[in-house]
């Protein structure tokens, strides 16, 4: 009987222990996390886990899309809207290692609206383009939709909004449809002053074209043009590359006078210092008397000539690519070099349409400035 009191007693004062310790842990004991991964392989590339990355396209021929995904391994979820319309649609879906994409969609009830299906893979430039088709749930409605990552990389909750600005003038026959970009958020004193730079330029097309179609107090109706036919001005732009210090925007201006044999077209860029609040010219980008001109130009017509081969016009070409600044009044910054746009007309035929050419910082090196806005691309 003794015996069996003293075994009961030892468990017990084990029970109490046992207790003791787990109540009396040391206050600077650490939980062992696993670390989330750095990069999420893709067959698209190497992507930083939960970075959100702005999308730029379309669904089938005419509706312009915005997308801001954010991926974080195979899981993908953002919201997008039409440019049109401005209304954010949820979506949410997955990616896997092949980079095969299914993206769902979703209303504001929680209703799922629309799936996309397709591809995930990197451009040259090494951006995200998806592409594939856009369908009902039901698999109805099936239309082919692209998306091209925008290369936005600010740092301080800065956004890129799209601003608008549309006519429909019945009387005298024409419409306007011009789109902008802003920045919204924190930011530097020359945030603003960018989008008062960007704002004032396509407010001035759009009076400019106003004026113009405006008929004079002596002036004659126009005769002889069909009921249909009317005149109108569109202003579109891309981002080329979007960082805390630097902006570059490529704008696209087209324009249709009732009754012209064709539309009138031509591409205006804005690269703005956002740090100093001031336009860059393209002088600003290279030493002070080195022969900027001489060097992209001689780059320019020998990568046009092979671009073009037997059909090259290499008079044609010499003339509209050689040293001027009017010739290069159109070019744009970004991450692998400063991208050149000849106008229709400037180095080929109107049919032919804009030549583009991507001067690499490599054929620049010798001539950038150490302290300027493109040091920082050098390698």
């Amino acid at each position: 009987m003794k015996l069996s009191k003293q075994l009961i007693l030892a468990l017990l004062a084990c029970l109490v222990l046992t207790a003791c310790k787990k109540e009396t842990a040391p206050l600077d004991q650490t939980v062992a996390v696993q670390p989330a991964p750095e990069t999420q392989q893709a067959a698209g590339g190497t992507t930083p886990a939960g970075t959100a990355k702005s999308f730029k396209g379309s669904i089938g021929d005419n509706l312009e899309l915005q997308m801001k995904l954010i991926r974080e391994g195979e899981r993908l979820t953002g919201s997008y809207f039409y440019r049109k319309v401005g209304t954010p649609i949820a979506i949410s879906g997955t990616v896997d290692k092949n980079g095969q994409v299914l993206i769902e969609e979703f209303d504001t009830g929680g209703r799922q609206t629309g799936v996309f299906t397709g591809v995930w893979k990197d451009d040259e430039e090494g951006l995200a383009v998806i592409s594939g088709n856009w369908t009902r749930p039901n698999g109805d409605k099936k239309t082919a939709f692209s998306l091209r990552e925008e290369p936005i990389e600010f740092s301080s909750g800065v956004e890129i909004v799209n601003r608008q600005i549309k006519e429909n003038d019945k009387k005298l026959k024409y419409e306007i449809d011009a789109e902008y970009p802003q920045l919204t958020g924190s930011g530097s004193p020359g945030y603003e002053k960018f989008n008062q730079t960007i704002r004032s330029l396509v407010t001035k097309k759009v009076s400019g074209f106003k004026q113009e179609m405006a008929p004079g107090e002596d002036d004659p109706p126009p005769a002889g043009l069909a009921e249909s036919m009317s005149s109108d001005l569109h202003i579109g732009y891309s981002i080329v590359l979007a960082k805390d210090d630097l902006i570059s925007v490529h704008l696209v201006v087209g324009s249709y006078s009732a009754g012209a044999a064709h539309p009138n077209s031509y591409t205006e860029d804005v690269n703005f210092d956002l740090q100093n609040g001031k336009q860059l010219k393209l002088g600003d980008l290279f030493q002070p008397g080195s022969k900027y001109l001489q060097t992209i130009s001689s780059y320019c017509i020998a990568e046009l000539k092979k671009q073009r081969g037997e059909d090259t016009d290499h008079d044609w070409v010499e003339r509209g690519a050689g040293p001027t600044a009017e010739n290069y009044r159109s070019w744009t910054i970004g991450k692998k070099g400063i991208g050149i746009t000849f106008d229709a007309y400037q180095v080929a035929s109107y049919a032919e349409g804009p030549q583009h050419v991507l001067v690499p910082y490599s054929a620049l090196k010798g001539i950038i400035r150490a302290d300027g806005p493109i040091a920082q691309f050098l390698k």
